[in-house]
């Protein structure tokens, strides 16, 4: 990908401007360090993500043009009110943005950015790693394996559900619900979709639309959740929702912890009404509720959909792209308008 080998166009500082100045809220993969320091101003970052509190000391000390923050990195309406005057963007590291404050960015004219596209093929990558490890109760074998094993499984132990033919129902037919419906076709699984619009046919590539929810839920065997988070989709899958799957249905959410009421998923497991859950993003995360560590039937990882050096590198030269091409009196690339 040209993300790796060379800055973007828009990304070369004009000869009589200053580097842009970037407050970075934890080190980037090596390629895209390299280019922060070649092309940019930016302090010292940490391995692991700033504290808001240090986020804030870091831009109020250095005055930047641009924070680059990635997903684990709150910007709440008080710190956006802290910031100083020179901050004139936020490049957001990824795809979702509901972990910042659009409203308090929008009082202070400070335009907000995300890197949309270079995330869906590793995000569907995983999504399809947690149907099939929820599926064949991936977790559940690790640990006989790591307890010694020890002698042959019965002819009815462990027994898990078969993914190839199953019907696969995805809430957001966006980029990376269309990736995973492509590879859920290798499978030979009959993929529906909910979506607030019903895609183009060539977009649709056989999968059938089902506008209202409740309709497709009853025909679902895998639930794949891919909608946006944020006060419209909060508890968009609770305990109402979770009634209407078939018996022995299997849920996987990759997309926001907000989707999905843990209280009712619990419930729905310990019924029996979900076999098993796949799951990467939570609530509270990264502290999340003690009972995800006890429940046998949850194969989970943690919130790295977009983790591997391809993508993350990807994703953080998308990021320079944004802040170069603004700083240099250019438009955003990926400017976030809704």
């Amino acid at each position: 990908m040209s993300h790796f080998s060379a800055p973007h166009p828009a990304s070369a500082t004009h000869p009589d401007q200053a580097a842009p100045r970037v407050v970075v809220n934890q080190e980037m993969p090596p390629l895209v360090e390299a280019r922060l320091q070649a092309e940019f101003q930016a302090p010292p970052r940490p391995a692991i993500t700033m504290t808001p509190d240090d986020l804030l000391a870091a831009t109020q000390a250095f005055r930047p043009d641009a924070l680059m923050i990635t997903v684990g990195m709150k910007l709440a309406a008080d710190l956006v009110q802290a910031l100083p005057d020179s901050v004139r963007m936020i490049a957001n590291v990824g795809v979702g943005y509901d972990h910042i404050d659009r409203q308090a960015l929008a009082r202070r004219g400070i335009l907000l950015t995300n890197t949309p596209d270079v995330l869906t093929e590793c995000n569907a990558d995983l999504t399809f790693m947690l149907i099939l490890g929820a599926c064949r109760r991936a977790s559940e074998y690790g640990a006989v394996i790591r307890a010694g094993w020890g002698r042959p499984l019965g002819m009815t132990e462990l027994l898990g559900i078969r993914v190839a033919g199953k019907t696969l129902g995805i809430v957001g037919m966006g980029r990376i619900g269309r990736a995973v419906a492509q590879r859920a076709r290798g499978f030979g699984m009959q993929v529906l979709y909910c979506n607030r619009t019903r895609l183009a046919p060539e977009l649709e590539q056989g999968a059938r639309y089902v506008a209202d929810l409740a309709e497709m839920l009853p025909l679902t065997q895998v639930l794949s959740l891919h909608a946006p988070g944020g006060a419209e989709t909060e508890n968009l899958i609770g305990a109402r929702e979770l009634a209407l799957l078939p018996d022995q249905a299997v849920l996987v959410n990759a997309a926001r912890g907000g989707l999905l009421d843990e209280e009712a998923l619990f419930a729905a497991l310990d019924t029996g009404r979900l076999s098993a859950a796949g799951l990467d993003v939570f609530r509270n995360e990264p502290d999340i509720d003690p009972r995800f560590l006890e429940h046998p039937r949850l194969f989970m990882t943690p919130h790295v959909g977009s983790a591997t050096i391809e993508t993350r590198t990807a994703m953080g030269m998308r990021a320079l792209d944004n802040i170069a091409s603004v700083c240099a009196g250019g438009p955003a690339l990926d400017a976030v308008t809704r």
